[in-house]
């Protein structure tokens, strides 16, 4: 009898929950690199070398804990280039009697899996990913019944249930959240921390050649790969971060500046998705450094409400949601997504560095991709599951249910506020509040109408009219839809005008 261990590319740890009580002797690890999950979307080259470089890596460190690895690579003879086909080779080679499964983090995948027992003709079973702090089963109790399912009340519950900045049950400081204090601008200094770059090894580089020669037609650049792909490698990377980095994060945590990619973020986001981190371990090592004097409260607090509020929070709205979650459309947004996301050729010096550095690192942090590109998108009207894939292919840390809710919910407002309380539309005093973005922008952010205004003025003012049926009554909206009021007819006549001609060079496929 041989158990079948299907091991996916974001089920990067040693303690998976399919790999639990089971007696090595007796079954089979099986990792499959296939085309198919790197081409379903256009991914970025650097995460489809880090999701390829961790599992040759991963399957090193089964090997060498001894578990027998049967790993298909995507070069190798036969392969047919689909997980399911593997899986059915894998079970005639091994004589399989049966497959144990950890729970994927993707609807299709889940699917996918479900299929296998009719498909292959042995049990299937498919165990919950404990790999995370709130388990499904918990996050449906706690949402069953609520009218809204705001993140901050899920945040709580996580603070309880993990105990992590408790006193008793009180949160220590005495609030649940500081985020008012971690809206900074910033300035570059000789202090800011260095981009942490990994030095690829003989295993990455040997993957960096093939992407460059298997998916030269996808975007991005190769040339900045840096990610850590062991988890020694992750943990190194975490204890840097929190050495050099940990004690301004939250201060700047929103800020941006031209060509600085990382600031105080901790870039560990793409090796917790691949399991190469522990969430829970990951927040407790955070905490200490506040017990131990070396971080402020603000920055640790905010760091933990992302990865046990924000990143948990997120996925629980995808499970429960999907599959229709990912073709909802509340504010009926049909333009297609501008040529500039995919080049950087545009204008607007905060869109133009966003997606220049993501064509380089594979990255761009929170405030980028909700507050610029994010913004832009729903401003504009773009459709959101081209935004959607957008985001899912270019971001190392971009997996399905991460990615989707924070797209289609946060940023594109478009699952009318089941996730978010209000769309998070912004002018261009925004940017120029928290960046340098604005200083050498061919367009003036002061203008708000005509051809040089920053292109965000008018757009918000144009989005807020045009979805006023949808939301004037939003309580948070009530005193921006009461300015547009008393505003002179001229002046609102102006800003439709100036929206009007964006709105026309993008369908026209011209230069914003």
């Amino acid at each position: 009898m041989t158990l079948l261990l299907p091991v996916l590319g974001d089920q990067l740890s040693l303690s998976l929950a399919s790999l639990r009580g089971v007696n090595p002797s007796d079954a089979v690890v099986l990792m499959v690199e296939v085309v198919e999950e790197a081409t379903y979307v256009r991914h970025h080259v650097q995460k489809i070398a880090l999701v390829l470089s961790a599992m040759r890596h991963h399957a090193v460190a089964l090997t060498q804990a001894g578990w027998r690895v049967d790993y298909v690579r995507l070069t190798d003879s036969g392969n047919t280039g689909s997980f399911t086909g593997e899986v059915t080779r894998a079970i005639a080679r091994h004589h399989a009697t049966a497959l144990r499964c950890t729970h994927p983090g993707e609807w299709r995948v889940l699917a996918m899996m479900r299929g296998w027992a009719d498909q292959c003709g042995i049990p299937v079973e498919i165990l919950e990913d404990d790999r995370f702090v709130c388990p499904l089963p918990v996050f449906n109790t706690w949402a069953a019944g609520r009218k809204q399912l705001r993140m901050e009340y899920f945040y709580r519950e996580m603070r309880r249930r993990t105990g992590l900045l408790m006193a008793g049950d009180q949160p220590v400081g005495g609030q649940w959240n500081f985020d008012a204090d971690n809206r900074k601008p910033a300035s570059g200094d000789l202090l800011m921390p260095p981009l942490r770059r990994v030095p690829p090894d003989a295993i990455t580089r040997e993957v960096l050649a093939l992407v460059a020669e298997r998916f030269a037609d996808h975007p991005g650049t190769l040339d900045h790969f840096a990610f850590p792909v062991t988890a020694a490698e992750a943990e190194s990377a975490m204890e840097r971060f929190i050495a050099d980095a940990l004690p301004r994060f939250g201060d700047h945590q929103d800020a941006m500046l031209q060509g600085q990619p990382v600031l105080w973020h901790s870039l560990l986001s793409p090796a917790l998705n691949l399991g190469l981190l522990d969430p829970l371990a990951l927040c407790r090592r955070v905490e200490a450094a506040y017990h131990q004097g070396h971080a402020p409260l603000n920055a640790v607090e905010g760091f933990i409400r992302q990865v046990i509020g924000w990143r948990e929070y997120v996925r629980g709205i995808y499970w429960r949601q999907m599959p229709g979650y990912e073709r909802l459309n509340a504010l009926s947004a049909t333009r297609a997504l501008p040529s500039f996301y995919w080049t950087a050729n545009t204008k607007m010096a905060c869109v133009r560095d966003a997606v220049d550095q993501t064509l380089k690192h594979a990255y761009a942090h929170h405030i980028q991709r909700l507050m610029v590109t994010g913004t832009f998108a729903l401003l504009a009207g773009i459709n959101p599951h081209e935004v959607h894939e957008w985001y899912l292919a270019v971001y190392a840390d971009a997996f399905e249910w991460v990615e989707l809710p924070n797209t289609l919910g946060m940023s594109q407002f478009a699952d009318g506020g089941l996730l978010a309380s209000k769309p998070y539309a912004a002018s261009g005093a925004y940017i120029d509040r928290m960046s340098d973005y604005c200083r050498g922008c061919h367009y003036r952010v002061a203008e708000k109408t005509g051809p040089r205004a920053c292109p965000f003025n008018p757009l918000y003012w144009d989005f807020l009219v045009r979805h006023r049926d949808q939301l004037g009554k939003n309580p948070r909206l009530g005193p921006v839809f009461r300015t547009w009021d008393r505003m002179a007819p001229e002046t609102q006549a102006a800003y439709r005008t100036s929206a009007a001609a964006v709105l026309m060079a993008l369908d026209r496929g011209e230069g914003v």
